[in-house]
């Protein structure tokens, strides 16, 4: 079974990192294709390479001297080489990155050394071919990611290399220019990778043991997620949990193909394993909790809405000729409501009102803010009776004020709206109700 194996930040930051990541890799003959990202934190208070470069190409832009940033960027990649006691010289590549930051190519350039230095220096560490992502990843001139012909392109060279470091986070268009991934890009290469070989599994080695049920920073130590299906991925991905990149998923999610979770400084972990489907059963009902703060919510209400043809469309277009981004939409018999982000809707938000009483002539409409929305996200609630009474019974207990509550026609996820000062009491008592209590 071939397999893809991608190294974060934190995985690759030092030597010493290096050298647990090239001790997996050599632990099993089946990873072949290795995606490194930029050299991470080392420690709490040290600075990304990402940034580094980032800070350096700024200064070269304001034609300021960078030639010390440049240096230090340097040096972070000299004491990982003498740290892996490699003969690796990479002075010409900072000669030449140092004529590109003063002809200012470009930002995405100056981020992707990041990858391409750390890329360089895996392959000669586990004496494989490098392959550079801006040979195979493929972008048009206007820096749109082309798919096919990226899959194209990596199918014809990998079917003739066994073995590779293909580095992260970009590639390039016909023309040679590079273009980025957003951030955490990493993880994409490395699924893209993964579709392209028909890989049996796409392992994705980080800082953490796989994805929680619920955020650290609200439940102190909360349970590990085993198993987690793509679809109930993309919903706690877009209420803001984020352990790998959400574009990520698209790629092996046609192809059938798992990702694991998994955490470099604790190998005999596990971690969270992503597949287009199981059988297994969750731990709890819910297999995840998340969600943000600072949203606004626009209630219109008119009688006989919902004979009205055309109603909610009318609505939706006064928020799209406004550009502005709808988050949520619970309906009613005779009221509809909106949910937006705060930030974006205060600064239109009379133009919007005063476009919603011309295009509907509502009866009312309400405004509130300051609001937060909570996924509860599983599998398991689709078999299991009285999920939402348990929600509400236990937000009732914790004296908190449900604004909205909303089921996906799916069954695997409950929307529930409540203020922006409730919200960690909120997900401390959805935790404690599914995962501490024992039925």
């Amino acid at each position: 079974m071939v397999k893809v194996v991608k190294f974060g930040g934190t995985s690759l930051a030092s030597a010493e990192q290096f050298k647990k990541a090239g001790k997996l890799i050599r632990k099993d003959s089946d990873r072949r294709y290795v995606i490194p990202s930029a050299p991470g934190k080392r420690t709490s208070d040290d600075t990304k390479v990402t940034d580094m470069l980032y800070s350096c190409y700024g200064l070269a832009i304001s034609e300021e001297e960078f030639e010390e940033a440049l240096l230090a960027i340097k040096d972070r990649y000299d004491s990982i080489i003498q740290g892996l006691g490699l003969h690796l010289d990479l002075t010409p590549e900072f000669q030449k990155i140092r004529v590109d930051f003063t002809k200012k190519v470009g930002r995405d350039y100056a981020a992707s050394r990041g990858e391409y230095l750390n890329g360089l220096i895996m392959a000669a560490y586990l004496e494989i071919p490098f392959i550079d992502a801006a040979e195979v990843i493929v972008f048009d001139e206007t820096g749109e990611f082309l798919p096919k012909e990226t899959d194209r392109r990596l199918r014809e060279r990998l079917a003739e290399t066994e073995r590779a470091v293909i580095p992260g986070f970009y590639g390039a268009s016909p023309s040679g220019k590079i273009f980025t991934f957003s951030r955490g890009g990493s993880d994409l290469t490395g699924s893209i990778v993964a579709r392209a070989v028909h890989a049996g599994l796409y392992e994705n080695w980080t800082d953490v043991s796989g994805f929680l049920v619920a955020d650290p920073r609200i439940i102190p130590h909360p349970k590990g997620i085993d198993v987690i299906t793509y679809q109930e991925l993309r919903e706690l991905a877009y209420m803001g949990a984020s352990v790998l990149h959400e574009d990520a998923i698209f790629p092996v999610q046609k192809e059938g193909i798992p990702i694991n979770i998994r955490n470099m400084n604790v190998p005999e972990d596990e971690g969270t394993l992503i597949v287009s489907d199981t059988c297994r059963k969750p731990r709890f009902i819910i297999t995840g909790i998340a969600g943000k703060k600072d949203f606004a919510s626009i209630t219109i209400e008119k009688a006989m809405m919902n004979r009205s043809v055309g109603f909610c469309r009318k609505v939706l277009t006064i928020f799209e000729e406004n550009g502005i981004s709808i988050e949520h939409m619970p309906t009613g018999i005779d009221t509809m409501t909106v949910f937006v982000h705060q930030d974006e809707f205060e600064e239109k938000e009379q133009k919007v009102l005063a476009g919603i009483h011309r295009a509907v002539e509502p009866d009312c409409l309400e405004l509130e803010s300051d609001l937060a929305l909570i996924a509860v996200v599983g599998r398991g609630m689709r078999a299991t009776r009285g999920t939402s009474g348990r929600i509400f019974s236990a937000l009732a207990h914790a004296s908190v004020n449900v604004k909205m509550i909303d089921q996906g026609s799916s069954e695997r996820n409950i929307i529930i709206g409540v203020r922006n000062h409730d919200f960690e009491v909120a997900i401390h008592a959805i935790y404690n109700i599914f995962v501490n209590t024992v039925i």
